[in-house]
């Protein structure tokens, strides 16, 4: 069958987009840390200079802002190669929204535990380390899971700046053969499967940082 020939292609394409998502999410959710992290606990400076970081990247396409990476940076000697630029253009993507995710959660600690904090003498740092951030932590689960989702699905866009990943070859595939039902069928379940995986294994993550953050207070108690 003819399908079957298109498959080692696709999967080398398969293997560059779980390459470039992971990389993304994982640089990504140390921007998304540092940002939000700064947003609430930051001198004004420091927080004003993640605020922008933030609004930039949220309110510009990433499309746009992979072109600027890829074609602007090298007008003032600024150069990555496309794989490279890819995973900076994704990475800022995922820490810009990932902050928000971030601030919110920390924002959500009740006011009453930092001040208990305080009054046991409590350190800024140690009262962020270990009263907020623990608590924080499982209420951004579900929403990194959506966000790393999302960045599987945005990656996509990174076969605009010659990146052979999964789309990149689909279209080549099909720009060959003309057999377009069955390459984008192909690529959809290839975007399906991978997505499942991703989805499966955030849930793994979350179930742990739980059960994690209920061995304390159990201990405590």
């Amino acid at each position: 069958m003819d399908w079957l020939t298109y498959l080692p292609s696709l999967a080398q394409g398969a293997l560059v987009t779980a390459w470039i998502t992971l990389a993304s999410i994982a640089i990504g959710a140390a921007l998304a840390f540092a940002a939000g992290i700064a947003r609430v606990e930051g001198g004004r400076a420091v927080s004003t200079l993640a605020l922008c970081y933030t609004e930039v990247f949220r309110g510009t396409s990433l499309l746009v802002q992979l072109f600027w990476l890829y074609y602007a940076l090298p007008l003032v000697g600024l150069s990555f190669d496309p794989v490279t630029t890819g995973i900076v253009g994704l990475s800022l993507h995922v820490g810009a929204y990932g902050s928000e995710i971030v601030r919110g959660a920390l924002s959500a600690v009740p006011v009453a535990q930092r001040e208990a904090a305080r009054a046991l003498n409590f350190g800024r740092v140690h009262t962020l380390v270990r009263i907020c951030l623990p608590q924080a932590i499982v209420e951004m689960m579900p929403a990194f899971g959506n966000l790393a989702i999302e960045t599987l699905k945005l990656s996509s866009l990174v076969s605009l700046i010659s990146i052979a990943d999964l789309t990149f070859r689909a279209q080549s595939i099909r720009n060959i053969t003309l057999d377009s039902a069955t390459v984008y069928t192909l690529t959809l379940v290839g975007y399906f499967l991978m997505s499942l995986v991703l989805m499966l294994a955030m849930r793994l993550i979350e179930r742990m940082v739980r059960r994690g953050a209920a061995f304390p207070r159990a201990a405590h108690a």
